[in-house]
């Protein structure tokens, strides 16, 4: 049977897999958005100055306290955790990030903010069923066996939703990690570079996806 450390942990040396998962990651809101902020009487506010660089919690106010900033740092790093190239999620404000997309006042945002709240609650109580502490303050060995059973394939029934939860805030975590220069360089992506020549994906990355 696969377990967390075998199938959700980054294994961040595969980078064409997070190229995938970053880019789809996010759920960007689409054009509906526009239509909703269109029909809006008050309208989300001045748009902002995209020359600025805006602190965290300066455009709208922020969601998560101190206990759920805990435990989702711990999740984040859970995910993606440090190694000899990078820094863990957290490091790098993956939980700013998070924190600052739950809290943005649009549709998309709105619906994963019960999502995470609702989630990082779960595990502080799912924790203190099973260890007597908050999950901030488990060893990593009992938050690993915690997330084997809400990361599986096919969650029991018990654990669907709190399965849902997880696998959005893996999604957010792996979207606001590699979206960061960190997380770019990591991907080794280059981004709009004149490039002499291509050679096409390695063979190995093109047997992988059934393609070689």
């Amino acid at each position: 049977m696969e377990t967390f450390n075998d199938t959700m942990r980054v294994d961040r040396r595969t980078a064409l897999k997070w190229v995938l998962a970053a880019s789809a990651a996010l759920q960007l809101p689409t054009s509906s958005l526009a239509q909703d902020t269109a029909k809006s009487v008050t309208g989300y506010g001045k748009d902002p100055n995209l020359l600025k660089l805006y602190k965290i919690g300066e455009l709208w106010p922020l969601t998560l306290n101190d206990a759920q900033r805990a435990t989702a740092t711990v999740l984040s790093d859970l995910i993606i955790p440090a190694d000899e190239q990078s820094p863990a999620a957290a490091k790098v404000g993956v939980v700013d990030f998070i924190d600052e997309w739950i809290s943005a006042p649009y549709p998309d945002n709105q619906r994963d903010k019960p999502v995470v709240v609702q989630g990082l609650a779960w595990l502080d109580q799912e924790s203190q069923r099973r260890f007597k502490n908050n999950f901030s303050a488990l060893t990593e060995e009992e938050r690993v066996v915690i997330c084997d059973d809400i990361s599986a394939a096919k969650a029991a029934a018990q654990f669907a939703e709190a399965a849902k939860f997880f696998a959005r805030y893996r999604a957010l975590t792996a979207g606001g990690y590699y979206t960061t220069p960190l997380g770019m360089k990591d991907l080794k992506y280059v981004g709009n570079v004149a490039m002499t020549t291509f050679e096409g994906p390695p063979p190995e990355v093109l047997k992988k996806l059934g393609l070689a």
